[in-house]
């Protein structure tokens, strides 16, 4: 089994995705999409850009490497009766049921940046990618005091040491390993730029019971609690997750939960 298969099939990600919907369709607003674009949104999960990004008349394909997301988008899809959004299984490393030159436009909000053999990926993204097209991307920042940068921090201090070789998501969070994968994929440094940009989740439910849907749902929290449950420290993750989820929280209201997120926007210009 391919391991980031496993790891984004293990839970479901269309329970946080929900609270994400805004600031989705808010990013794709500030893309220029115009009707008749050929899309692919990368790591698409259930469509929390792919589909804003068909409300707009793009054509979009969504692909993503579980399946269980790809079916949650079809049906998203299907009730919304967009006929110019599929949705299919593929991973972001190698991308070989897409032709050469085939969008002009890549999508991957805190997508692709999971997968593995980042440089594989950047050069996917490019060879897909017509002549002055574009890639935006959504990564998380390593070291950032926002939800998800913290959430992870955390998670990895109950998880096992990665195996030998195993490359940080998070570097995808980092300017020059960001500059160093696409040039190695034939991009001038000049043609990718940087903007620190916000994502923010809305929750109808109190903090703990966001942090209850990430234990649940969301792999690496899922991963992190079943490691500390054998270490017999579920109850201090548990702790320390709450206490970061009370301590960002701007709702006013004691039934909601509206957490913000800072993120590293990269646009490449291929």
């Amino acid at each position: 089994m391919n391991a980031n298969k496993a790891l984004w099939e293990k839970g479901d990600f269309t329970k946080i995705a929900e609270t994400m919907r805004e600031s989705g369709s808010a990013l794709v607003a500030q893309l220029g999409i115009a009707p008749g674009l050929d899309v692919l949104d990368l790591g698409c999960g259930d469509g929390t850009t792919a589909l804003p990004e068909a409300r707009l008349g793009a054509n979009v394909l969504g692909v993503d490497i579980a399946s269980n997301l790809v079916a949650a988008g079809q049906r998203r899809v299907k009730a919304e009766g967009l006929s110019n959004c599929t949705f299919q299984e593929g991973d972001a490393t190698d991308l070989n049921e897409l032709e050469d030159q085939s969008f002009d436009l890549v999508v991957s909000i805190f997508g692709v940046m999971f997968a593995p053999k980042p440089f594989d990926v950047a050069k996917e993204m490019v060879r897909v990618t017509r002549p002055g097209g574009r890639i935006v991307m959504g990564n998380w920042i390593p070291g950032d005091p926002t939800l998800v940068a913290q959430i992870l921090r955390i998670s990895s201090a109950y998880t096992p040491a990665p195996p030998d070789g195993f490359i940080s998501p998070m570097l995808w969070g980092v300017e020059n390993h960001v500059t160093e994968r696409f040039e190695k994929a034939g991009v001038p440094k000049e043609n990718i730029t940087f903007l620190k940009d916000t994502f923010t989740f809305n929750a109808p439910y109190p903090p703990a019971e966001f942090v209850n849907a990430f234990k649940n749902y969301y792999g690496p929290t899922m991963n992190a609690f079943e490691a500390a449950d054998k270490n017999g420290k579920a109850a201090d993750l548990q702790r320390e997750l709450e206490d970061l989820f009370n301590s960002q929280n701007k709702s006013s209201d004691s039934n909601a939960t509206v957490l913000d997120a800072t993120f590293l926007r990269v646009t490449v210009i291929c």
